[in-house]
């Protein structure tokens, strides 16, 4: 096999030429996937928390921003839900998991609707013992823009801010709900 060297000058064009592409490399990739976790202790059972949140189409019950949640097969793998929010816009979600022994269920949204996202995925999860428990919100996504240079209202930091408004304004509602006696 024969060997290749290379001169001075071809090392040189090639470390210029690499060093022109990199930062186009860097700012030729789309969004990020973001990630929110919101977590709340509620002075309740577990057991009568679930019960509160557990049907896919109880969140117009306990969520101060839903006009109405209606799912079109329960708590079945499957079931599309319309979530209309009061004073305009809507989300259309599906149901991927659904586990009442852990207290948790899954689904997604493909298209984020009213909120700034794309490709939205969330779990909701029930914890604890005794009098008290944990509700964990966590949900993926990616912003609304899927290109470089979003506008501000569908940028990382927008789809974040709504995501997390999202979650803090309907576990503030929940614990209120399964506080008041």
């Amino acid at each position: 096999m024969p060997q290749r060297r290379f001169t001075l000058a071809a090392v040189t064009a090639l470390a210029a030429l690499t060093a022109l592409c990199l930062p186009l490399a860097a700012t030729a990739h789309g969004p990020t996937r973001q990630k929110v976790v919101e977590t709340v202790s509620i002075n309740a059972p577990a057991a009568a928390v679930w019960a509160r949140i557990k049907d896919f189409a109880a969140l117009k019950d306990w969520h101060p921003a839903v006009e109405s949640s209606d799912a079109t097969q329960g708590n079945s793998v499957g079931s599309q839900r319309t979530v209309k929010i009061k004073g305009g816009g809507q989300i259309l979600e599906a149901l991927e998991g659904w586990d009442a022994s852990q207290m948790k269920y899954t689904y997604r949204a493909k298209d984020g609707g009213a909120l700034p996202v794309t490709n939205y995925t969330s779990t909701i999860r029930v914890t604890g013992e005794g009098s008290t428990c944990q509700v964990e919100w966590r949900g993926a996504f990616y912003r609304g823009f899927p290109n470089n240079d979003p506008p501000p209202d569908q940028n990382d930091e927008a789809a974040v801010r709504a995501v997390t408004g999202v979650y803090q304004s309907g576990l503030a509602q929940l614990k209120k709900l399964a506080e008041t006696k």
